[in-house]
């Protein structure tokens, strides 16, 4: 277990009402005389007196007129009750926003095609070489033709291959924009697997770069709209709310993230694509969904706020440059530490030569108890704490080596 190993459970990876009123209608009489018109007039108002106590009772009015409500058009989008009976629901504001949303976003999403190598071999030692084609979605950052996008979209997936055939890292990979069906050779120009982000860009100038709005902001029940390309089914939409935030999900290659999640449909090729507000700016990258029997609208987005950072060292330095302590650890729990008498904490299975670790006097065997005086029991906490520092700061560790407690300090070198 290295100190980028994750946790929790596995997933696999890839109102608006409107207002009513009854005007009633009144005419003035001037008369026919009281032989004829006062009679006609008793007769009307006896009428419609009994007729509006028939009304006035809930069980009379039904039996006269059922139970369905009728459909009454109405300009005001704001949601009243008339009489306790009827409620008039308008889908006008819900609708507009939506339509929104998405003519603000597609002009930034594209769609994305990879073309790998892939080299089988037989029982018998015989093989070939054939070409596999795969898509996903991007999003426009840069006018000039900079693409954010998830890493599984663009790179191989080593847990794909087999014991008969490899899959090569991607030979092309293209872009589709917009409402154009011209495909846009792109090159990688960065990729980062711990956070699944990666860049790629084509030589196009006067694109639209997408808005991002402040993923911290985001509320659980809010708008959400998820758009990309699934099955090539280009400049998709689906729609749904933000069902939680800070969801800390595992995905089934070990690592861990923490998501904002949504019941918008999320399909295969939708990865790499946006997810956005009712203001059509993005607040995540859709990245996972959850499947299996039984599990319907259960997908994540990564908060585009953590990919800020992780995007602008991969167009500056094709990598992200991250602190690094160089050990793997071992999560002792109570149970685990009694067993093996030990104390709770982190047990260091391994220190890498040369690494910050090793200069800093950890040993293989040493239990380590709190970082920058924070108790810490497993390696996701150590490396929350470090990935909180720069390359180069001093990280102190509380350690417990053969039954004795010490203090060392660390400087932290870069993750090779």
């Amino acid at each position: 277990m290295d100190e980028n190993q994750k946790n929790e459970t596995k997933f696999k990876a890839i109102p608006v009402t409107g207002s009513t009123s009854y005007d009633k209608s009144s005419k003035n009489s001037s008369g026919f005389g009281k032989s004829v018109l006062l009679p006609f007039i008793s007769g009307v108002v006896g009428c419609t007196v009994v007729i509006g106590t028939c009304f006035g009772v809930p069980s009379i009015k039904n039996k006269l007129i059922g139970n369905q409500s009728s459909s009454i058009s109405t300009t005001n989008n704001n949601s009243t009750q008339s009489n306790g009976y009827v409620q008039q629901i308008s889908l006008n504001n819900y609708s507009d926003t939506a339509v929104y949303a998405a003519n603000k976003i597609l002009p930034s999403i594209v769609g994305i095609k990879i073309e790998y190598t892939v080299n089988a071999t037989s029982i018998f030692g015989r093989g070939g070489t054939s070409t596999a084609t795969a898509s996903g979605s991007g999003i426009i950052i840069s006018e000039d033709g900079y693409i954010l996008t998830n890493n599984h979209v663009v790179s191989s997936n080593s847990s794909e291959s087999s014991l008969y055939y490899q899959i090569s890292e991607a030979t092309k990979v293209s872009v589709t924009l917009f409402n154009d069906e011209t495909e846009y050779e792109a090159k990688i120009v960065g990729q980062d697997e711990q956070t699944d982000l990666a860049v790629i860009k084509i030589e196009k100038t006067g694109l639209t770069a997408a808005e991002f709005a402040d993923s911290d902001d985001v509320k659980v029940g809010e708008f959400a709209m998820a758009v990309g390309n699934p099955v090539n089914m280009t400049s998709t939409v689906t729609t749904g709310i933000v069902s939680a935030v800070n969801r800390k999900i595992t995905d089934s290659d070990g690592k861990t993230y923490k998501c904002i999640q949504t019941d918008a449909a999320i399909n295969s090729g939708n990865s790499g694509g946006a997810l956005v507000n009712g203001e059509g700016k993005v607040i995540g990258i859709n990245t996972l969904k959850l499947s299996g029997t039984g599990i319907e609208g259960i997908g994540f987005a990564i908060p585009i706020n953590s990919t800020t950072d992780i995007t602008s060292q991969l167009i500056q330095y094709s990598k992200v440059k991250r602190p690094y302590i160089g050990i793997t650890g071992i999560d002792l729990d109570e149970a685990t530490a009694k067993k093996y008498n030990l104390v709770v904490g982190i047990y260091v299975k391994s220190v890498e030569d040369f690494s910050a670790a090793e200069k800093g006097g950890l040993k293989a065997g040493d239990v380590i108890l709190e970082a920058d005086g924070k108790s810490i029991k497993t390696m996701d906490e150590l490396n929350e704490i470090k990935n909180s520092h720069q390359i180069g700061d001093e990280m102190k560790l509380k350690i417990n080596r053969n039954g004795t407690e010490k203090e060392i300090t660390l400087t932290l070198g870069e993750q090779p």
